[in-house]
């Protein structure tokens, strides 16, 4: 998540749809991911059901957004990819892929 956020403060197109401190965003984001992988349910306890497309409801997802958010979260899967088997990254690329694409909303 460091490296996915660090991207997302640096991008013109990504960093206005995120508050000022990313912090919250960093935190909801790895409960989330860990819990879709089968972790503890702290997301869920903690906010509710995912509702994906409901909370990014708010945010213009055009084409260029869903593709500089991808290109920051492939990027950070790339800076981790050796602590990760090859089947594990290429679901996880797919599965924001496929997320990516189902929010954009433009």
């Amino acid at each position: 998540m460091d490296a996915f956020y660090d991207a997302v403060a640096q991008d013109a197109t990504l960093r206005p749809m995120y508050p000022e401190e990313l912090a919250a965003p960093r935190q909801h984001l790895t409960l989330f991911l860990v819990q879709y992988w089968g972790g503890p349910s702290t997301y869920q306890d903690e906010r509710g059901h995912p509702r994906l497309r409901l909370r990014h409801a708010p945010f213009r997802i055009t084409e260029g957004a869903r593709d500089a958010w991808l290109a920051a979260m492939t990027s950070a899967l790339e800076s981790v990819r050796s602590q990760l088997s090859e089947a594990d990254f290429d679901e996880m690329v797919a599965y924001f892929a496929m997320a990516a694409n189902q929010l954009r909303n433009v």
